[in-house]
């Protein structure tokens, strides 16, 4: 008689598959990376908040010396440095000067800036690159340096203290960078699109209007920003250049507040805080153009 002996059955137990670990990408930072580069971002802006929450928080302080004071100023804030600085100062005047300079600023400037880029961009004509070169090479001057002879001939061509002689010195600050700027942006732009306006019957003057400048439309919003930037804020030229106080510009009627004797911090915090809503409004405007404008032509100009 045989005897059979029955092994017993082993059930396969499943293996737990293991999870695919996720390659880091080339270049990628680890989580300790990731943390300490958003901390730093953080602490970057905060660093740049802080002036301008400040400013707007002495703003609030009804004493000219309560910036001295600044946990006070919480318990007594008020809006009486706005009112006085709108109906008690010629800050209307100001506005109105410094809205004048600035715009007509930047269309003047942006106009000159877009004809040279777009020229220096499309056409080889004799003396192209030196004349962008010697562009650039006039923002290499202090504004120090250039006070003088400037002065001197705004004297003789009877510009001194008008708002032409300004203009035509700002803009000779927001034109060079603007060329080169837009030269850049306008490089971007395939020629095939000049090429086809010249098909179609459209001259020069009228590819560059019609087609170019429409496309272009990033690149001018950075140089417009730029241009009334410079003219807005602008104190140097202004308060050399403007010898009467009707014509005063806003950056230059922020100066009345202080005297050999006095300052009163308060009313210029109110009136540094009004100076920047125009700009952050504009800015609020071109945001979205800004960074297409910044770095659309930065590989080719």
């Amino acid at each position: 008689m045989s005897t059979t002996t029955e092994r017993p059955t082993v059930l396969a137990t499943p293996v737990a598959a293991a999870k695919p670990v996720k390659a880091r990408r080339r270049g990628e930072s680890g989580p300790l990376g990731k943390a300490l580069a958003h901390g730093a971002l953080i602490l970057a802006s905060l660093i740049a908040l802080f002036p301008v929450v400040w400013i707007l928080y002495v703003s609030l302080g009804p004493d000219k010396t309560d910036y001295l004071h600044p946990g006070e100023i919480f318990d007594k804030m008020t809006l009486s440095n706005y009112h006085t600085v709108l109906f008690d100062t010629d800050f209307f005047t100001w506005f109105g000067n410094a809205f004048l300079v600035s715009g007509v600023t930047t269309v003047f400037g942006v106009l000159i800036a877009a004809t040279t880029g777009y020229a220096v961009s499309r056409m080889r004509f004799p003396g192209h690159k030196p004349l962008m070169w010697s562009l650039l090479v006039t923002q290499m001057f202090p504004i120090a340096v250039l006070i003088v002879p400037m002065y001197t001939i705004l004297s003789r061509l009877g510009l001194l203290d008008s708002y032409l002689g300004l203009i035509l010195v700002y803009s000779t600050t927001t034109v060079p960078y603007c060329a080169w700027l837009l030269k850049g942006y306008f490089d971007t732009i395939p020629v095939e699109i000049d090429e086809a306006g010249r098909v179609d019957g459209l001259t020069p003057i009228g590819t560059f209007w019609r087609l170019v400048l429409p496309l272009a439309r990033p690149g001018l919003a950075v140089a417009a920003f730029y241009s009334f930037l410079t003219a807005w804020a602008e104190v140097a030229f202004a308060s050399t250049f403007m010898l009467s106080s009707d014509k005063y510009t806003l950056a230059v009627g922020l100066q009345t507040f202080v005297s050999e004797h006095d300052a009163q911090w308060n009313l210029m915090a109110a009136t540094a805080v009004l100076i920047a809503i125009p700009s952050s409004v504009l800015f609020y405007l071109v945001q979205r153009h800004l960074v297409t404008g910044l770095t659309a032509g930065a590989s080719k100009s």
